[in-house]
């Protein structure tokens, strides 16, 4: 049996990023050989995740990316605060997140396949649960190309946007809007972009209302759909009131900027929600 000294252990850890007892463990399993130990870490890994893929991972860290014409928001999920507000961590999910923004992968299922450093991302989710021993899950990845795309990151890093635009040169404009997306949470981009899912939810949940509040029959639909309407306003990005320029919608925000530019589309991802 090979005598394995600490420094060979705190060399495994610096390497694998795993505890003290588990490299000296893997260490031993394998006679000293660090290439079987990394091997056996890993393994290790996969049966840990394997335990924990029925836990909740309802913490984590979300960011947002661009890179000027593209841009992306990204959640890597995990079970406790304390793991998402470590510095490691963040660093972990951004590394995801600019390899997938270089790459303009569009698509979570990509960005898996992703390779970083000659390693997939999936492989790394599985390191990341055997280092730090909580479900790690890349949960959600969302990505938006216009000729200009805005980033914001709420601070805490539990809330994210992008929004692009249809010209160069707003900068500020597309902050801003970047801000608004985190801030009133809007479902849609404007009224025909909102899903006929959503539309016929909404509208159930107003005939309910109004029946119970005793309206005639004949007078649900009318009244369902003006409640829509407001639920248009209040609840889609063009519609709803700038909060850069209060009793200005924000389509009209932006036409003041410049009555050419567009807003293309935003990507909206918050923790919980």
């Amino acid at each position: 049996m090979a005598n394995i000294s600490a420094a060979d252990v705190n060399k495994l850890r610096q390497m694998t990023g795993v505890g003290m007892m588990d490299c000296k463990k893997a260490l031993v399993e394998c006679d000293g050989d660090f290439d079987k130990a990394i091997d056996f870490l890993r393994q290790k890994g996969q049966k840990l995740a394997a335990k924990r893929a029925e836990r909740d991972a309802n913490e984590g860290v979300v960011l947002a990316k661009t890179n000027g014409s593209f841009g992306a928001v990204v959640m890597v999920n995990c079970e406790t605060d304390f793991v998402a507000n470590n510095a490691d961590f963040v660093a972990f999910t951004q590394s995801i997140l600019d390899n997938a923004v270089a790459n303009r992968f569009t698509a979570k299922e990509d960005v898996l396949e992703m390779a970083i450093d000659g390693r997939k991302v999936a492989d790394l989710l599985t390191d990341q649960i055997a280092k730090i021993g909580e479900k790690i899950d890349l949960a959600h990845y969302e990505a938006i190309e216009g000729v200009a795309v805005s980033a914001y990151i709420h601070p805490g890093n539990r809330m994210a946007s992008v929004v692009a635009l249809s010209k160069e040169g707003f900068q500020e404009i597309g902050h801003n809007l970047a801000m608004q997306v985190v801030a009133m949470r809007p479902v849609a981009l404007d009224e025909t972009s909102v899903s006929p899912e959503v539309i016929e939810k909404e509208l159930e949940v107003y005939r309910a209302q109004i029946r119970e509040e005793g309206k005639p029959e004949n007078m649900v639909e009318n009244i369902a759909k003006g409640k829509l309407n407001k639920f248009f306003k209040e609840n889609t990005l063009l519609s709803q009131e700038s909060i850069t320029e209060a009793k200005t919608s924000v389509k009209d925000f932006v036409a003041k900027a410049d009555k050419d530019l567009k807003v293309l589309g935003f990507k909206r991802l918050e923790l919980g929600a």
